[in-house]
């Protein structure tokens, strides 16, 4: 049987966020439930209007250009994308053509995927207005322009990807550098993300980097979801697989498909054997600018720790695990929550532990985030803290975690409602266990005769008489003391 390889490629849109209004008109660039209740005369296309050019979504975008190794431009200016359809009442979008800001192949992002590095090299990125958003039901549409307008980064790849793993990879990745840099939410629940995937196959002994041998491109169009990303990439793999046992893969048109969740399957909607012509021209109503030098270095001083440095920093001055920093940077609100435990002095492995496991389990579960969560640094450090003080046993600790979430209360407030804390004084200890030695002449012959196990008996005494509030570690110590001197 013939073995194939995937060629994929990506064009990702990515909302940016926090720009105070959209990119080219006064409104609010928020998200908004209520629809059609944030727009203005330009998102509309009504007839006299004019676009300013928002500086902030320019600079932010000008940002992920230099974080991607691109090249930005020395002039920058807008055209016209011409096409009908009720998600554009210009009937003409403002975007990027001829000039984005990378010209040509010049970016390369190396991401990891399953812990090998992997590099994509980043053939265009530009800067448009995004399009009002549209329903479809069985016997109507609905449509929404709270959208329309709202600054959009499209990010285009070259068919450099191989598997499904390595794309969702990349747009995680990317994900987590638009968070971390400020230039987006990247919030797939507010529609901030979506994707175009371009998926063919070629024979396996072909020479990938040669584009005459790739097979016939297929367009999945509007995938909202990473996981949405990962099946409508598996599937088409397998479809054209099966097409191309058959002998019938040479007979596929170009063409563009949708994914379909509830079905697992891309289904066809329309051919592409030639490019759509948009008539692109410059958009008159924006003079072209010139970027200088100054505000270019200016933006690449002021990108943030991204999530590879942070990454570093974690394995080289906390000494965690690559797989502990991983999970860790993963998402910016979920480092966040760790660098503001590790400002409190809460120490590091301690924080990494509960956050990874307790933390992360329960919001996952619960499907909020951890800003969400009632938990906070604060308190994660105290019940910490109470456990490296013996004030509470490790199993004390996790039943107040979860009380604390479940009520709603502080957790030292709870181990003081509860009366969990340990009894850690040594004179108090002391005189319980003497006291129950005492009574176990017996016990105490069998364990100086070798039979150490007795040893659990004893422990598992002094905690029914405390009730389960001695220290375990303390009791087994003061026991063989104790027993010694008998």
């Amino acid at each position: 049987m013939a073995k194939y390889k995937a060629c994929i490629g990506l064009e990702m849109h990515c909302e940016i966020s926090e720009t105070n209004t959209k990119v080219f008109s006064s409104a609010e660039n928020a998200y908004k439930e209520m629809p059609n209740t944030n727009v203005r005369p330009l998102d509309m296309g009504f007839p006299g209007t004019l676009p300013v050019v928002n500086k902030e979504a320019v600079r932010k975008a000008l940002m992920a250009s230099i974080i991607l190794n691109c090249k930005q431009p020395e002039f920058m200016y807008f055209e016209r994308k011409n096409y009908y359809y009720p998600d554009m009442p210009k009937n003409y979008q403002i975007t990027q053509e001829t000039k984005p800001i990378p010209v040509g192949i010049y970016g390369v992002l190396k991401f990891d995927c399953k812990g090998e590095e992997k590099s994509v090299r980043i053939d265009n990125l530009h800067l448009e207005e995004d399009a009002a958003s549209l329903d479809h039901y069985s016997t109507y549409s609905t449509v929404d322009y709270n959208r329309a307008g709202v600054p959009l980064l499209e990010l285009v790849t070259a068919p450099d990807f191989r598997s499904a793993e390595e794309a969702v990879s990349f747009l995680e990745t990317m994900r987590s550098i638009y968070q971390y840099s400020g230039i987006s939410e990247a919030d797939s629940k507010k529609g901030q993300i979506r994707c175009d995937v371009n998926v063919s196959i070629m024979d396996e002994d072909l020479d990938d980097s040669d584009y005459s041998n790739f097979g016939t491109k297929v367009e999945i169009k509007n995938v909202n979801s990473f996981g949405g990303v990962r099946d409508a990439i598996n599937y088409e793999i397998k479809r054209q697989t099966e097409l191309k046992e058959d002998g019938k893969y040479d007979e596929m048109e170009q063409q563009t498909r949708r994914w379909d969740e509830e079905s697992g399957t891309t289904i066809y909607m329309r051919s592409k054997v030639d490019a759509i012509d948009y008539k692109y021209f410059v958009e008159p109503n924006i003079p072209k600018y010139k970027i200088s030098k100054e505000w270019i270095e200016q933006i690449r001083k002021d990108i943030p720790e991204l999530p590879s440095e942070r990454l570093e920093r974690y394995m080289n001055e906390y000494n965690l695990s690559p797989y502990d920093a991983k999970n860790l940077i993963k998402e910016k609100a979920v480092s966040d929550y760790f660098d503001e435990c590790i400002a409190l002095g809460t120490d590091p492995k301690s924080a990494s532990n509960w956050i990874t496991t307790r933390i992360l389990g329960y919001i996952n579960k619960e499907n909020v985030t951890i800003d969400e969560i009632y938990i906070r640094p604060n308190m994660l450090k105290d019940i910490i803290d109470m456990i490296n003080s013996t004030q509470i046993s490790s199993k004390q600790a996790k039943d107040i975690f979860y009380k604390a979430l479940e009520d709603k209360k502080d957790p030292k407030t709870l181990v003081k409602e509860l009366g969990m804390e340990q009894i850690a004084d040594d004179t108090e200890l002391r005189n319980i266990i003497t006291s129950i030695l005492d009574e176990n002449e017996e016990n105490i012959m069998k364990y100086k005769e070798g039979r150490t196990n007795v040893l659990d008996y004893f422990v598992g005494q002094v905690m029914r008489a405390t009730r389960g509030k001695a220290n375990p570690s303390m009791a087994s110590s003061i026991l063989k003391e104790e027993i010694e001197k008998r």
